[in-house]
């Protein structure tokens, strides 16, 4: 069975400053369809966004943004684990940080614990400690962790959920004649080196910080699905019916 990395960033599961309580219950319901075809490994945003329902902190100061998270990561995994309980899926939670995956033996330690998980019908749900690492709280969404996670964890593909349908030419948003990529083979190092833009009050990765965890699997010879997670029928068609409607496939060109 092929083992897959899902990441859902936060501007999928925030809405009005709080979680999207709707969108979480829609995923749940596809991950669990997913877990039946699939090894499945989950990468979740949102505490900060949780923490916020409680305590009205400045995010922009990065100690808040933590201090959000520590309120707002347990209030997430509750919301995680009354809309799997609906499906039967039992959940864990993993935090990792990027200095996790410097360490070999912390690497494996992990990857023991996630395969365990797995073994026994359990969807780990991991995200960023952002108590006491701040990269991704800053910028990233947990984009670059999704894919150390798809390389170091065995999976085969990394697909990430976001606010738009695929990978374009150019802006969508911009350009009404901004036509959509489905399968691509080197990503253009100009979109690589642009400057991140977040696309909502949550998120803080944009495109750019997608494009970056899809060139670090390129490199590697691992895939990635980019797709959208407002609206599940593309992704769904994808990896549970074998169609390619919409969102961008990115593969190693010796296996395209």
């Amino acid at each position: 069975m092929k083992r897959l990395v899902l990441k859902v960033g936060s501007a999928v599961l925030t809405e009005s400053n709080a979680l999207s309580v709707e969108r979480m219950k829609n995923l749940a319901e596809f991950i669990s369809l997913l877990m039946k075809q699939y090894e499945v490994i989950l990468v979740s945003s949102g505490a900060v966004a949780a923490g916020y329902t409680k305590l009205k902190l400045d995010k922009k100061e990065v100690s808040n943004k933590q201090a959000l998270a520590a309120i707002g990561q347990p209030l997430l995994m509750g919301s995680y684990r009354k809309k799997f309980e609906q499906f039967d899926v039992v959940v864990g939670q993993v935090l990792l940080t990027a200095d996790d995956f410097d360490s070999r033996k912390r690497t494996e330690h992990a990857k023991n614990a996630i395969d365990v998980m797995i073994k026994n019908g359990v969807l780990p749900i991991i995200n960023e400690n952002d108590v006491t690492a701040t990269e991704e709280l800053v910028f990233g969404d947990n984009d670059q962790l999704s894919s150390r996670a798809c390389l170091y964890f065995g999976a085969d593909i990394l697909v990430i959920l976001t606010d738009i349908d695929g990978y374009y030419d150019k802006d969508p948003r911009e350009f009404l004649d901004a036509k959509l990529q489905k399968v691509v083979n080197v990503i253009n190092p100009e979109h690589l080196n642009t400057t991140p833009k977040a696309n909502s009050n949550f998120a803080t990765g944009g495109i750019v910080t997608k494009l970056k965890a899809a060139d670090f699997l390129l490199k590697h010879n691992l895939q990635t699905y980019l797709g959208s997670g407002f609206d599940l029928s593309d992704v769904k068609s994808f990896f549970l019916d074998g169609v390619h409607k919409k969102g961008t496939l990115f593969i190693p060109k010796l296996n395209s």
